[in-house]
This record gives C-alpha cells, sequence and structure tokens, in this order.
C-alpha cells in the first residue's frame, strides 16, 4: 500500500510528470535521494510509470472501444495478440476470461478497417464482435484518485504547468514529423527520461530533445500520463460498466460520472449502449455499494451492464 508520501509524488508527477527529484523532495518535504529512491520502488512494486502520449484527438485519429467473445480458451492467445499491436492501448481479459475489452487508437480508417473488418472476423476463434467509437471522453485529465494527496499549501509551491493539457486545444502550426517517432517511441516507454538519456539513445543534440518536447506540448499534442496499479491505492475490484442513458441526460450523466472518485475513465460512445466507465473499487462490497447507489441515482440511467476485469494485458500503452 501507498503511504502519504507516495501518494504526494504521485500526485506531483499528474501535475508535472517530467518534474526533477529535486522539485519532487521540495515538494513533499523528503531529500533528492529519497524521492529518487521512493520512485525507484514505486516502479517497481506499484507499476509507477509516467507515459508520453500524442493526442489523437488533435490529429484526427479516433479511438474505440472494441468488445470480443471468444471461444472457450482461445481468449488468452487473441489477448496478447493484441496487446502486440501498435494500435492497442489497452487490452484486458473479462467476465469469466471469454470477453476481451480493447481500446484501440485508429490512426487511418484503412487501419481501422484492417483489425474490425478483415482481422478479428476472420479468426474462427472470435464468436462475437462488438466496437464502440468514442464520441465523447469526459475524463480528459489526472484520475481524481491520484489526486488527492498534496495540500493546497504544496500545490502553490509547484510552479503552473507551462504545457496545456490533453483537453486544450491550441491553434498552432506544429505537427509531429515522421523523424519525431524515435524520440516519441522513447518518451512512450519512459516519459521522465531526461533530455541527456534521450538524445545519447536516439542520437540527438540535447538542445534539440528540449527545444522537441517544448515544442509539441506547448502546441497541445504531447501529453504525458501517469499510469499506476490501483491494487497499491487498496482498490482490487476493476470494473467496466457499460450504460444506457436517455440521450437527453447524456451529457449530464457522463458530468455526473466523471465526478465520482471511483471512476477514472467515462466517455460518450456509438452503439445500443451509449456510455462506458472504468471504475475501482476495495472490494466487492464497495462495488455494490456503488452500483446500488451512485450509478443507480444518475440522471437518465436505463440500463446497466458491469464486465469485471481479470486480467490486464496491456495499459496506456505498454504491455505489462
Amino acid at each position: 500500500m501507498l503511504d502519504v508520501i507516495d501518494r504526494q509524488i504521485v500526485h506531483v508527477l499528474t501535475i508535472e510528470p517530467r518534474a526533477p527529484f529535486r522539485t519532487i523532495a521540495e515538494v513533499t518535504g523528503i531529500s533528492d535521494q529519497t524521492a529518487a529512491r521512493r520512485y525507484r520502488r514505486l516502479a517497481e512494486s506499484a507499476g509507477l510509470r509516467v507515459l508520453g502520449v500524442l493526442d489523437g484527438s488533435s490529429l484526427g485519429w479516433v479511438d474505440w472501444f472494441v468488445r470480443l467473445q471468444t471461444m472457450p480458451g482461445a481468449a488468452d492467445m487473441i489477448a496478447v495478440a493484441l496487446a502486440r499491436r501498435a494500435d492497442t492501448k489497452w487490452v484486458q481479459l473479462a467476465s469469466g476470461g471469454t470477453e476481451i475489452i480493447c481500446f484501440l487508437e485508429a490512426r487511418t480508417p484503412e487501419q481501422r478497417d484492417a483489425l474490425l473488418l478483415r482481422g478479428l472476423p476472420g479468426s474462427r476463434r472470435v464468436a462475437q464482435i462488438s466496437a464502440h467509437s468514442i464520441l465523447h471522453d469526459f475524463t480528459p485529465g489526472p484520475w481524481q484518485g491520484v489526486t488527492q494527496a498534496l495540500s493546497d499549501t504544496q500545490l502553490e509551491m509547484l510552479a503552473k504547468p507551462a504545457h496545456p493539457g490533453p483537453s486544450v486545444t491550441v491553434h498552432s502550426a506544429v505537427t509531429p514529423q515522421p523523424e519525431d517517432e524515435p524520440l516519441l517511441a522513447e518518451l512512450a516507454r519512459d516519459g521522465r527520461a531526461s533530455n541527456a538519456a534521450l538524445a545519447a539513445g536516439i542520437h540527438w543534440h540535447e538542445s534539440t530533445v528540449r527545444r522537441r518536447i517544448d515544442e509539441l506540448r506547448r502546441a497541445g499534442l504531447l501529453h504525458f500520463e501517469v499510469d499506476l496499479d490501483t491494487r497499491g491505492l487498496g482498490m482490487n475490484v476493476h470494473t467496466v460498466f457499460w450504460l444506457s442513458v436517455e440521450p437527453a441526460r447524456l451529457d449530464e450523466a457522463g458530468r455526473t460520472l466523471a465526478a465520482q472518485p471511483e471512476v477514472p475513465f467515462a466517455a460518450a460512445t456509438t452503439g445500443p449502449t451509449n456510455l462506458v466507465a472504468s471504475a475501482h473499487f476495495r472490494d466487492s462490497p464497495h462495488l455494490y455499494e456503488y452500483l446500488t447507489g451512485e450509478l443507480a441515482s444518475l440522471p437518465g440511467m436505463r440500463s446497466v451492464e458491469t464486465a469485471p476485469i481479470i486480467r490486464t494485458l496491456k495499459r496506456t500503452g505498454s504491455v505489462l
């Protein structure tokens, strides 16, 4: 379980993911060496990662939630194959191990069709496919479950972020170029890698690395996500909800859902259900309380389908 200082370190990283250990130490009241040691321990024991991610919505990419029902015994093999694809961001096994939930980022219609129309339907081990386009993300910022640890005084010690987050649209001539691919690949592996380490790894000059990261962030095209195994927060039950909500109340329901501390992700989608949410709970009684309380009282609620996650193979774009 994460202690108070651990949670403060994670909170700092949600505000400035590339903050030097010196800054983390000043805010949390520990030494630079202790900050670095705790970060490494959190990476090893709690899966803490900072990942550089392109904002696909700014580039015209389309996100899809894909649900697969597989033949008994086939889910593991198919899920592993999906996790290896560069266009998948999340791959999870759900509902007894015969359902796969996959989050796909399609950069082109051809890429989408290759998977949804030709790749998956061609497998005899896939019994059923449903694909839901993400229409609106109600939770573009960091999950509030990891942003409650710092006091007002500590928050004031952190400089106001100089870069827009993924929810901010910035009109700029800056666009990702093919030559950026090595840099973006390194940041996708470790968003806290130093400019010097990045420069050495991709054979750029350090000042070029620093300038290009700054350009992409200022343009709102590059942001950094903090990823963490929620079991370190005492959240041991992970569930995906597929909800049907009255269209006139969809925006209200989505915003209400996004404000609840159990929910790191909520989005409006196409399909027979029009709202999807990912949620974390301490245990089954906590899930039951939520189902019969906050979730049941959502405005315009018609129905809900619950899909318990039993294993995650890929999270935030990285194979686990």
